[in-house]
């Protein structure tokens, strides 16, 4: 089975443009080639990451930093402790109803990210903030075949990485 998820970037310039770019992942293909190891280690009581580690797409989880996931199909995350340096981290999280599979209502949905969400994680609000977003949403495939409904939102620094959570940068 074909687990697709796309990831759109959100920029603000007068009005929101959503770029997409497909994820792709296959756990049993995954599982045979090697790639995407299932999930990182992660400490038991906040569930944050403690080694570098190469994970499958779908087991990328709230407040998880990554490595720039770049472009193309990918199958899988690379996952870091947010202390060393990252480019993207997971802010937040929006489930979409069940129903038809919709990009525009993924659409729609995604621009919850640079919302109330955004705000509250960075302490101002989008249009006054340097930071960017993209998001990891489902695909056609992925909501057909595996029920993926989350999206998730990534703040990134167009400045290049950060070591250390984005929450309360107030910039």
């Amino acid at each position: 089975m074909m687990k697709m998820r796309t990831r759109r970037a959100l920029v603000l310039a007068g009005s929101i443009a959503a770029a997409s770019l497909a994820l792709s992942g296959c756990s049993a293909i995954n599982s045979i080639l090697g790639s995407g190891s299932g999930d990182a280690n992660r400490d038991e009581e906040t569930g944050q990451v403690t080694e570098s580690a190469n994970i499958d797409v779908f087991s990328v989880k709230l407040g998880d930093c990554m490595l720039e996931t770049g472009s193309g199909m990918l199958t899988d995350a690379n996952v870091v402790p947010c202390t060393e340096p990252h480019d993207e981290e997971v802010f937040h999280e929006i489930t979409m109803d069940d129903g038809d599979y919709s990009e525009d209502a993924i659409g729609a949905a995604s621009e919850g990210c640079i919302g109330d969400a955004f705000t509250s994680f960075v302490g101002i609000g989008y249009q006054e903030s340097a930071l960017d977003v993209t998001t990891l949403t489902p695909s056609q495939d992925s909501w057909e075949q595996a029920n993926d409904r989350v999206i998730q939102c990534l703040i990134v620094d167009p400045a290049g990485q950060v070591e250390g959570s984005l929450a309360g940068a107030a910039r």
